[in-house]
Parts: structure tokens; C-alpha cells; sequence
């Protein structure tokens, strides 16, 4: 984790879903240490459900990525499986690449939208494979119609980093089943990419309106890392005014509209230390999962057919920084027997932000610390008048973070214990769903004798939707993604000469009233040792 090391090693250098990997439940038995070749990069995460109906596939992009110019083409969907009225659509990438390469991130937006947002694993000498999956269905209105398609993963290819990334990216329309979706779970009628500017214009009959941010921290720089940044008065590599806490805030005229924490997403050569993360990435690594803010109560505001300024920033952010990309994509559903949607905002109560970065000198003999404390709490509330009534929807939002961070003199060792909670609760007429999400890391790096480095980190995505019914409870959800990794290898020199050693652990699981799946993973020296699913 020292910058020095990062730098050199772990550079995501711009700016999904399920990811697989062919092989088998038991691997054979590890080498050594490292060698020229791994196992394919595999997650714990479940398939994405598909029905058993009629299925079109139809190739969105197929590329390969050397620089930073973007691949563009046209994309038309198919004339059967629906036409349109599909009852999903997943999206799959298969890529591969050999030789020596960063990590890199990526997107593939359509007709506008930002439907993927990815990063890539870094490959072997001999090269890797691997593939994801999403369930895109929210975008099928975009999807029916002809469209453009832009797709980049930026990429440096000289004579030190040869790997050559090479995409493919399809969706499969499975036609609907009988019997339709529940109302809560039919697509939006609209999606309306936000696009560089902030000018935002709804169709005056919208009766619920969702933005959906793919908020990313990367280009290489400390907003990669920015949960270890410091204030300017501590001795650290990585600097911000007002330290580690982030916050995406989304506006509407000026006003707050939505809060939320972004995920503390560590890439595949994250933490000065690629080997932790060759075989199993840490959670979210390939599936960059868009920050939601419910924005209906704004609706009656937003539907007067006047463009309004809706703008996403990120709070804490040091100024004049780059680092954060923050696509921005509004979902809308219409009231098709209305013309005119009217409705009102009627409390809007916004909380302090909280943040107090406490720093404590350290010397020669003792680590720095900083101790930090950040939170921030939003209630707004209002009304549409639809064609089938009024609906009166509130949103509150409560964000926390606590982290302790220590290092040494030189950042020789460099420690980081971390925790971020992100409670939203949703009612609408009576309805409530709630959504407690929990994010953490707990990481070590140490630059011992030798130069020999090694990394031990833990790294939890945790999320529990209770969802009620004027206050009975009829429904419950939970994902629990747990990683942990401990890899050595010598620094500062050749790639074959760092005995690289390391062993990798995942566990996903999601239970709840829609049933049961736990899967773990463990790897030593890239061999896939367990793949165990219990349900």
C-alpha cells in the first residue's frame, strides 16, 4: 500500500453480474508458489436466473482494446422473442487477454445509457479468460429500438504492458412468461441518460422517477484508494483537505436530493498486491453496481416540462481532482392513462454532514493514526396525483462511517479498519422497504526484510431488504460477500524472480424468503482448490 509500490503495480489507469470459470470442484495439488499461469478468474456470486421461454441473442460489440479509442457501432434488436416486450434481457462479456497488463475499467453504454460498467483482471504470461454476466431487463426500453454503441476499456500497449484485451459482448431476450410481472418489478418506460450535462427534462406523466449512478473512484491517482487518504497535516502519500469519507450527493435546482455511500470497490491489482486477486476478485471488481436514489418525491417538480438541473457530485472530494467517474442514467415510470402528472415536494429535512478526521503524530518507534468519524442523514417526502390516486412517497437515508488508519515511518506498514453503513428506507403508500447495507475492509501491507511484501485483507459487502406492508413484514432478502486474501511476493524486481505466494478465500451467500445459495471458493498459488456450494 505504499504509494511507491502501488503506483508501480496496482494502477487502474481510467475508468456485471456473475462471473465464471470453467474447472474443476477440486483442483489439483498447488505449486510452490506462482508460476506463469492461473486459474481463470471465478466468483462465488450466483448465475443470473434465466426463464425456460424462447431466447434471441443478438452481439452488441467485439472488440479489442490496445488504446483509448472507444469501439462504436449499431446495434438492432431482434424481431422475435417478444419484439420488445421481453421478460429478460441479460447481458454477457467474454474477454481475454495474455502477457503482462494493468487492471483496467470499462463501460459499454447504448443509445446513450451506461448499461456496464466493468473492470478487467490482470493476466497471466500464458493468458486468461473470463466472462459476465447482468441482467439488463431495466433497460429494455432503450433496447428496443435501433441504437448506437459505444464500448472503451481504455488500455496502454507498448513493449512493458503487451496484454491486448479482446471483448465480446451479446444479449440474450428470453420471451415473457405467462402471467406477467408484479407491478413493483416492470421495467421503467424510460431511461434517460444524464449524459455530460446536467440538464434533465422527464415526461410530464412520470409518476415514479430513479436515478442510478455508476459512481467509480480510479484513473490511478489516491481517488483509487481514497478510504486511505489523510488530511494535508499527516505524513502520508495520499492527501485530502477533509480525509477518507466520500459521499455521492445527487441535486435537483440545487437542492439535495439523494445521499449515499459509494462501495470501497479494491481492483485486481489493489493494495500493492496482484496475486491476492488473479483468481477471485474482491467483491463488486467486475460488477460496478449503480448507487440507486429514489427521486419520486421530486416528481411533481420535475414534470412541469421545464428542463431542472440535476447534478451528482462527491462529497470530499479534494478540489481540482480527477479520479471519480459518476455516469448518471434517470429511470422513469409513466402513468399512461394521465397526460400531466401534478404532485408536490412537502418535507424536505437534510442533516449536518458530519466528518471528523482525528489525527495522532507517530515517530520513528510509533505508527501514525487517524481516526475517522463521517455520517450524514436525509429525509425528503411528496405526492403525485395519477390516474389511480394519490401516492405519497418518503425517503430517508442515514450514512455512517468509522475507520481507524495506522502506518509507519516510509508507510512500510500501512493498515487500514474500516466500516460503512447505508440504511435507505423507501415508503410508498403504506409500503415500506428497507435496506441496511454494510461495507467493510480490514487490511494489512508490510514491506519487510528483502523486500519481501505481503498483504492480509478482508473485504465484506453486505446488504438485508426487509420489505412491509403498513407494518407487517412480507418479505426478506440477504447477500453477504465476504473475501479474505494473504499473498507475499519480492518487490522491485523481475516478475520471475517475486516467489510470489498467496492464498484467496470467497464466500457469497443470499437467503431469505426467496430461498437459499452459499458458495465458497479458496485458491493457493492460482489453483482453485474448493468450490463448494452447500445450497
Amino acid at each position: 500500500m505504499r504509494r511507491r509500490v502501488m503506483s508501480m503495480l496496482a494502477g487502474v489507469t481510467l475508468a456485471a453480474s456473475t462471473l465464471f470459470s470453467a474447472g474443476p470442484a477440486a483442483a489439483d495439488t498447488p505449486p510452490p508458489e506462482f508460476g506463469n499461469d492461473w486459474h481463470d478468474p471465478v466468483t462465488a456470486a450466483p448465475p443470473v436466473p434465466k426463464p425456460h421461454t424462447k431466447s434471441c441473442e443478438v452481439t452488441v460489440a467485439e472488440a479489442q482494446f490496445k488504446d483509448f479509442t472507444p469501439y462504436e457501432g449499431a446495434y438492432s434488436p431482434p424481431g422475435k422473442c417478444g419484439a420488445g416486450d421481453w421478460g429478460k434481457v441479460v447481458l454477457r462479456l467474454d474477454g481475454k487477454v495474455k502477457g503482462r497488463q494493468y487492471d483496467r475499467l470499462g463501460y459499454l453504454r447504448i443509445g446513450g445509457v451506461e448499461v456496464f460498467r466493468t473492470s478487467t483482471p490482470e493476466p497471466s504470461a500464458d493468458g486468461i479468460t473470463w466472462s459476465v454476466e447482468k441482467d439488463v431487463t431495466r433497460y429494455r426500453e432503450t433496447l428496443g429500438r435501433d441504437q448506437r454503441v459505444e464500448m472503451l476499456i481504455g488500455n496502454v500497449v507498448n513493449e512493458t504492458y503487451t496484454g491486448i484485451i479482446d471483448v465480446k459482448a451479446t444479449l440474450t431476450f428470453y420471451a415473457a412468461q405467462k402471467g406477467g410481472a408484479k407491478r413493483e418489478q416492470v421495467p421503467p418506460d424510460r431511461v434517460l441518460p444524464l449524459g455530460d450535462g446536467t440538464t434533465l427534462t422527464t415526461p410530464r406523466n412520470s409518476e415514479r422517477i430513479v436515478a442510478e449512478v455508476y459512481a467509480t473512484g480510479s484513473g490511478g491517482g489516491c481517488e483509487e484508494y481514497w478510504y486511505l487518504t489523510v488530511p494535508d497535516a499527516a505524513p502520508y502519500s495520499c492527501k485530502a483537505e477533509d480525509g477518507p469519507y466520500r459521499e455521492v450527493q445527487v441535486t435537483v435546482d440545487g437542492q439535495l436530493a439523494g445521499i449515499a455511500t459509494p462501495f470501497p470497490t479494491v481492483w485486481t491489482g489493489g493494495w500493492s498486491n496482484p496475486f491476492l486477486w488473479y483468481v477471485i476478485p474482491g467483491p463488486r471488481a467486475f460488477d460496478i453496481k449503480p448507487i440507486e436514489y429514489d427521486l419520486t418525491p421530486f416528481a411533481g417538480l420535475l414534470n412541469d416540462g421545464r428542463p431542472h438541473q440535476v447534478e451528482v457530485s462527491v462529497a470530499g472530494r479534494p478540489e481540482a481532482t480527477t479520479g471519480w467517474h459518476t455516469p448518471t442514467n434517470i429511470l422513469v415510470w409513466q402513468d399512461e392513462q394521465s397526460e400531466h402528472v401534478t404532485g408536490k415536494l412537502t418535507a424536505h429535512k437534510a442533516g449536518d454532514l458530519a466528518n471528523k478526521a482525528a489525527y495522532t503524530p507517530g515517530s520513528p518507534e510509533r505508527e501514525h493514526r487517524l481516526d475517522t468519524r463521517g455520517s450524514h442523514r436525509l429525509s425528503v417526502s411528496g405526492y403525485v396525483d395519477t390516474s389511480h390516486g394519490r401516492v405519497e412517497t418518503t425517503v430517508t437515508r442515514a450514512l455512517a462511517n468509522t475507520s481507524v488508519h495506522r502506518w509507519t515511518e516510509g508507510e512500510s506498514t500501512d493498515a487500514l479498519k474500516s466500516t460503512w453503513t447505508d440504511r435507505e428506507t423507501v415508503t410508498r403508500d403504506g409500503r415500506a422497504t428497507r435496506t441496511d447495507r454494510t461495507y467493510t475492509v480490514d487490511g494489512t501491507t508490510t514491506l519487510g526484510a528483502g523486500d519481501r511484501l505481503r498483504t492480509e485483507i478482508a473485504l465484506g459487502d453486505r446488504a438485508e431488504t426487509v420489505i412491509t406492508n403498513d407494518g407487517r413484514r412480507t418479505a426478506r432478502s440477504v447477500t453477504d460477500d465476504r473475501y479474505e486474501g494473504d499473498a507475499t511476493y519480492t518487490a522491485n524486481v523481475p516478475r520471475e524472480d517475486r516467489h510470489a505466494v498467496g492464498t484467496s478465500r470467497e464466500r457469497y451467500r443470499a437467503y431469505g424468503d426467496g430461498g437459499c445459495y452459499d458458495r465458497t471458493l479458496a485458491t493457493e498459488q492460482g489453483t482453485l482448490t474448493v468450490n463448494r456450494l452447500r445450497c
